[in-house]
């Protein structure tokens, strides 16, 4: 942990001297393939990877590969849209999903709307990381590190160097925690097989001829659990669409040093995804050596195994993989509110506008503590919100998305369908209607959000004038940015000029 905090302060020396908001939140748009390529991979392999994702192979099988499949389509995906979007934050100086909204409708309110919207589907994640991390602390110790030391541990640590170097920091550290994590899940892989199996044929034929219900959708109790095939393919669809809106991912998008960093990465980042293989097949061989584990505690299958098969010292190795992969992404949440906050919300506050950086500086401390403290006193309150971050986030997409690629896309019709979609995705989560019919709701209230906004933006009231829509062959060489990220001449960190008033 103090390696962590010393490498993400480490990152200070490398900003520029004077940096203002975009130097702090997107690196300075100077990040390089390894940086973005680690970056957005710590971003995705989270505490879920060694806790939900073996948990899931534990309790259903085959439906946990919706990971899989949902993060290779979306990086197919972003191999077009991460550069259309870097090209077009680039040209405006545009640091965060709230800035592109309010840049391209021309409404600073509307920037402030998205920030308030995004933080409510993103605040879970830090509480959620905070959790996982306490649980990974308190169980490689023995119990010998309590589980409210432990949630103290995980805010203090990643504020630490969040706050002083930001994503660059976050980058680094990256670097450190995607070494251990390729290190230990490799060993693992090879190692628990051998130990409780006589190698990984014999583990394999053990599952085919014991477990045969956890390899093929719907999976273990797949007719109670509503994991089947129009699930797994709605959840795939909605969340590949998704993550490449992501505040987190856009964040890693903006700060590559050029467009064909963003394609190389997209090629590279599948790789990625064959070691959440890992903890999907440990979670299995978990039925076999500690079987009956229910509730939550099935969550803890993979380091039931490590913990029982491992020597103290090798079980701390892989504790603190684990425990990164809580850091570094609860590191990049907490950023990319505070970069919102600062840039879309209290920005409008005239005196706050020459600070930017300092406001969204403590804005992610208070996010932070606010997660910290939910977390001690209502553990249950954001955990029930996040079953919409996802599906919340989702309705995001014609907003952002089309509104970009589509020039007909009004203020009206975005709003009309994003008020839907977010209605019904709260009203079929909270009422117990996810999925309906065997499809993810939030794939409902998206084609419900696009059948709303469409014909509103077609024959509704047209308001002001939208951007030109981007064109994808212009994006390697972007103009110079028209708003500055530097501070300009008043002295005015990351200024940005007043949206352009509407036109006609």
């Amino acid at each position: 942990m103090v390696l962590t905090v010393v490498l993400g302060l480490l990152a200070v020396r490398r900003q520029e001297r004077g940096g203002g908001l975009a130097e702090w939140s997107v690196g300075g748009r100077s990040l390089g393939p390894v940086f973005i390529w680690v970056l957005m991979a710590g971003e995705g392999y989270t505490s879920f990877s060694y806790l939900g994702a073996a948990g899931w192979g534990y309790n259903y099988g085959a439906p946990v590969l919706y990971v899989v499949a949902y993060m290779s389509c979306g990086y197919a995906l972003g191999y077009l849209v991460g550069p259309m979007l870097w090209g077009y934050a680039r040209r405006h100086g545009l640091v965060s999903i709230s800035d592109i909204a309010a840049h391209r409708y021309r409404r600073p309110w509307l920037g402030a709307l998205v920030a308030v919207l995004a933080t409510v589907f993103l605040l879970p994640y830090i509480q959620l990381q905070i959790t996982g991390m306490g649980v990974v602390v308190s169980t490689i110790s023995y119990g010998g590190i309590g589980l409210d030391l432990a949630y103290f541990l995980a805010f203090a640590v990643t504020t630490a160097f969040v706050v002083v170097s930001g994503l660059r920091g976050s980058a680094w550290v990256s670097v450190l925690k995607d070494a251990l994590v390729i290190l230990t899940l490799g060993f693992l892989a090879v190692y628990i097989p051998l130990h409780y199996f006589d190698g990984l044929g014999d583990f394999a034929h053990r599952l085919v001829d014991e477990k045969a219900e956890w390899l093929s959708l719907p999976g273990h109790n797949g007719r109670t659990s509503g994991y089947g095939v129009g699930w797994f393919a709605s959840t795939t669809v909605l969340n590949s669409l998704t993550v490449v809106i992501f505040p987190t991912t856009v964040a890693g998008y903006l700060g590559a040093r050029d467009a064909d960093t963003l394609r190389r990465n997209a090629v590279w980042l599948p790789a990625y995804n064959i070691l959440l293989f890992i903890p999907m097949l440990l979670g299995m061989a978990a039925l076999f050596v500690v079987p009956g584990l229910t509730g939550a505690d099935s969550n803890l299958a993979l380091f039931k195994l490590v913990i029982d098969a491992l020597p103290e010292w090798a079980v701390g190795v892989v504790g603190v993989a684990a425990a990164l992969s809580s850091i570094v992404p609860m590191a990049v949440f907490m950023l990319v509110i505070g970069t919102m906050w600062g840039r879309s919300v209290l920005s409008l506050v005239p005196r706050l506008k020459r600070r930017e950086k300092g406001i969204s500086q403590v804005v992610v401390v208070v996010a932070g503590t606010l997660a910290l403290i939910l977390t001690y006193t209502a553990p249950n309150t954001l955990v029930r919100l996040s079953l919409i971050s996802y599906e919340g986030m989702a309705q995001f997409v014609p907003l952002l998305l089309l509104g970009l690629v589509w020039r007909r896309m009004t203020l009206y019709g975005a709003l009309s369908g994003l008020a839907v979609g977010v209605g019904i995705v709260c009203g079929l989560v909270f009422t117990g209607h996810d999925p309906l019919w065997g499809v993810n709701a939030g794939l409902l209230a998206l084609a419900a959000n696009l059948a709303v906004a469409i014909p509103v933006s077609l024959y509704g009231p047209q308001g002001a004038a939208g951007e030109e829509p981007v064109e994808l062959a212009d994006l390697d060489e972007p103009d110079e940015p028209d708003e500055p990220d530097e501070p300009d001449e008043s002295g005015k960190e990351g200024a940005v000029s007043a949206p352009v008033p509407p036109r006609g």
